[in-house]
């Protein structure tokens, strides 16, 4: 920990030599015994902008240990230096750090050590700060420094690396350089040079280096790829695994720019034709045999960890994201290779050709794939038996990918027939048997086959006489005591919850029926398993997790229509005494399911849910109190929102105590901000709920509410996660505006006429941001609609002189969006009928 050292810096400045010596003498002792914390302590003087500026300044002295002979005092210095920097140079409160740090990789009498650990602190630095708090010409003076500190013929290996990885750091910087022909040569040249060196490290820095060119400056990549091909395909051959790893991912980098350029390049281009330089396609019959070959590099027990991260799976992964890119045009370039390999005798043949076929899925058309699929399914469902693990492994998953992306009923295509179901379902409920990790992916393969059978109309029915089976040997696969870990029994019960859910309930409901009492009674079991270790509460709050998952499906499914609700509603007392006694054991996962599943009973219970809200309620304030596992809270969050649905105006009696958790929970730092956005959409819920009632709280929730709305004015745009989390903000909102505005509308709409003018001011804001999410768009119009049709000509002035509603409502009714443009008629209907008024 850091320790207080001002008073010893200054009087290490004092005039008195006695007081200055002994001031010395103790920093000294200090940094002898304990060098960590002496950094530390010099960090925080030098960042503390309350200490005096003598004591900041002699702190100062952090940059000389850059060159001590301690390697680790060097590389300490490096990573408190870059924090410091963090904080002080973009508030231009260190100007002189580049300066000075450059000083030492100019001045000839430095040593190699000193250099290294400058090289070493650039990076660091570039790593913490963003490129737009340095001038271009520092820019130019690092990227120079970096660029010469790899040259081969004038330093040391250990410098080379320093300044390899600080390019890394620093090519988010290289923009302007990037787009100046003469620097990027250079850089670039640099870059290639230093991707053949000796030493394994450096070669693979260097890699790294050009994976990040590939995402960041694609479009000027052209002249060298010819050079990165030889380089890759060399390294991909031949070098150590963790160069030849990087040497594959310049290549996934590669298709991932592709793909986003054809997906959302010409969205985002507007006019201009996205800079699509076709790569993958030009180096497609060099890439393709390439990656093929890292196919046949499997490790003996890669099958037993889905972890791992080896050439096979690298080069498979390359190959799916190669398929994506090109479509097509990889079919005949893979189904040689496939078809070369699939019989052999060496397993790794048979598990490179599975893994080749299973990998080309996604990308090219239907029609290109279909006869394909349709001739190599037998072969599939004939290898399932295959005498080696990992073939079956990969069989297994390959049958999943095929079930995902090649069976869809209610589009009209499928591989699944009512010629091969039987056999299909056979050969899966006879391996689901098999070891552990080939039953998991087993497990996966059912989960896509029911899917594709979600909203697929008559075509459902193919699965329902099979139903029974599936879900008797799903339920024994989640019993398997030989499976490790629980992944495997989480699996089987994500299958079956899938399994459920997408079945036909119609013809259905008599076997999910009769699951609800074998759920229900595995979860009674599990609170009488007896806990003697930390592992074993994991172990039962992972196993009801699971369960309470499944009782919610079940709910979901059978209140779903009239007919089979009352199956639920006959039940609803012992599964709701079920979830309070899980409440108890008090473990987050389970928390956060049981919540759920209650979300669903309420919504299946309606008025009659009232019957449990006094015992409810506890778990309900803690689950809205757990800052620390905010998911818990967030999810509670919305239970609140499923109970005032259920309950309507009965919910009031217990939102005084909802209230002033939700509004407390908005008032934290503590808490999660992704929390924030639905306990706005709470509010909404609750004022629906209780009607004129909201007015109690009208003065604290619609202050929040307009506080929020400030943090939206205030969103920077270049920075992504805060623009999603922008945008969840300002819908959640709007949609809080709405609901206390219905809720009031029958009764006294004139307590929100005093928030209309901010309400309207706010939506013209989001109006004006042409970046903003079309479900924002959909929220603003229609809390518009509802601010008319509440408050009526009460708001009329209000339009008159905002007039961006019409434009704005223009805009609506020209989107292709049927939704969109059906809210902005109505909310047109609205704002008319008040204006004429």
């Amino acid at each position: 920990m850091a320790l207080e050292i001002t008073q010893f810096l200054l009087a290490a400045q004092s005039p008195d030599a006695s007081v200055r010596t002994e001031a010395e003498a103790n920093l000294s002792r200090f940094q002898e015994q304990n060098l960590p914390s002496f950094l530390l302590s010099l960090s925080v003087e030098l960042a503390n902008n309350e200490k005096p500026i003598e004591s900041r300044r002699l702190a100062d002295l952090l940059l000389r240990t850059l060159g001590s002979a301690a390697t680790e005092a060097r590389h300490t210095s490096a990573q408190v230096i870059a924090k410091i920097a963090s904080i002080e140079i973009p508030k231009k409160q260190w100007p002189d750090l580049i300066g000075s740090l450059l000083t030492n990789m100019t001045e000839p009498d430095r040593s190699a050590s000193l250099k290294q650990a400058t090289l070493e602190t650039l990076g660091y630095v570039c790593e913490e700060i963003s490129h737009e708090d340095l001038v271009q010409d520092e820019v130019n003076a690092v990227l120079t420094a970096v660029v010469q500190g790899m040259n081969l013929a004038e330093h040391s290996p250990e410098i080379r690396l320093a300044a390899t990885k600080a390019l890394y750091n620093a090519l988010d910087f290289a923009q302007t350089n990037f787009e100046n022909d003469m620097e990027r040569n250079y850089i670039m040249k640099m870059v290639c040079e230093t991707a053949i060196s000796k030493e394994v490290e450096i070669r693979q820095v260097a890699f790294e280096c050009l994976v990040s060119i590939a995402s960041t400056y694609y479009e000027k990549l052209e002249p060298y790829m010819q050079a990165i091909f030889e380089l890759t395909s060399n390294a991909v051959k031949g070098d150590e695994e963790a160069v030849a790893l990087q040497a594959i991912e310049f290549w996934s980098s590669i298709c991932d720019e592709e793909i986003e350029l054809q997906e959302y390049g010409s969205a985002e281009s507007g006019d201009s034709e996205p800079p699509h330089s076709r790569f993958i396609e030009k180096a497609l019959s060099s890439l393709v045999p390439m990656l093929l070959e890292t196919l046949l590099k499997q490790e003996e027990d890669q099958d037993q960890d889905d972890s791992v991260w080896n050439l096979s799976m690298a080069g498979g992964t390359c190959l799916g994201l190669v398929a994506r890119t090109v479509g097509d045009s990889i079919v005949p370039l893979v189904m040689p290779f496939v078809e070369a390999n699939i019989v052999k005798p060496d397993w790794h043949c048979r598990e490179a050709a599975t893994y080749a076929f299973g990998s080309i899925l996604e990308g090219p058309t239907i029609d290109k794939l279909s006869p394909l699929v349709h001739a190599g399914l037998d072969f599939l469902l004939k290898e399932m038996k295959d005498e080696n693990n990992h073939v079956r492994d990969t069989t297994a998953w390959t049958l999943s990918r095929i079930f995902e992306l090649l069976h869809c009923p209610a589009s009209g295509f499928s591989v699944i027939s009512s010629e091969n179901i039987r056999q299909i379902l056979g050969v899966l409920m006879d391996s689901i048997n098999d070891t552990p990790n080939v039953s998991e992916k087993v497990c996966g393969a059912i989960y896509y086959l029911a899917q594709g059978y979600e909203d697929a109309g008559p075509s459902s029915s193919l699965l329902t006489p099979f139903l029974t089976d599936i879900i008797t040997y799903l339920i024994r696969t989640a019993d398997r005591t030989d499976g490790g870990d629980s992944k495997l029994r989480s699996s089987a019960y994500e299958t079956l919850n899938e399994v459920v859910r997408c079945s036909n309930v119609a013809e259905t409901s008599n076997i999910i029926e009769h699951l609800l009492p074998v759920i229900m009674n595995k979860l009674e079991q599990t609170l009488q398993l007896q806990i003697l270790s930390t592992d074993d509460r994991e172990k039962q709050g992972d196993l009801q997790a699971s369960l309470c998952g499944v009782l919610q499906v079940i709910i979901q499914k059978l209140s779903s229509t009239d007919e089979t609700k009352p199956i639920i509603l006959r039940e609803a007392d012992k599964i709701m005494t079920l979830f309070l006694r899980v409440f108890a054991c008090r473990s987050s996962t389970v928390h956060e399911e049981a919540m759920l599943a209650i979300g669903a009973l309420a919504y299946a219970c309606g008025p009659n849910f009232e019957n449990y809200m006094r015992e409810f309620y506890p778990y309900l304030e803690m689950g809205l109190q757990n800052f620390e596992e905010y998911q818990v809270c967030s999810i509670t969050v919305g239970v609140v929102g499923d109970i005032c649905r259920a309950l309507d105006d009965k919910v009031l009696q217990f939102c005084d105590g909802i209230m002033k958790l939700l509004l407390n929970d908005l008032g934290s730092n503590e808490l999660h901000r992704s929390v924030k956005p639905p306990i706005f959409s709470c509010f909404g819920d609750i004022a629906l709920a209780i009607g004129e009632h909201f007015e109690r709280y009208v003065p604290y929730a619609v202050p929040a509410m307009q506080q929020a709305s400030q943090i939206c004015a205030k969103i920077d745009v270049n920075d992504e996660e805060f623009m999603e989390y922008g945008n969840q903000l300002r819908r959640s909102i709007f949609e809080a505006y709405s609901g206390i505005l219905q809720g009031f509308k029958n009764s006294k709409p004139e307590v929100m006429l005093p928030h209309a003018a901010h309400l309207l001011q706010f939506i013209e804001l989001v109006f004006l941001d042409r970046e903003r999410d079309e479900s924002v768009t959909k929220a603003a119009v229609a809390v518009m609609g509802d601010l008319a049709d509440a408050l009526g000509s009460n708001t009329k002035l209000l339009f008159r002189d905002r007039a961006f509603y019409v434009e704005f409502l223009g805009e609506c009714l020209q989107s292709d969006d049927e939704q969109l443009k059906e809210t902005a008629t109505w909310t047109q209907g609205m704002i008319g009928r008040v204006m004429v008024s």
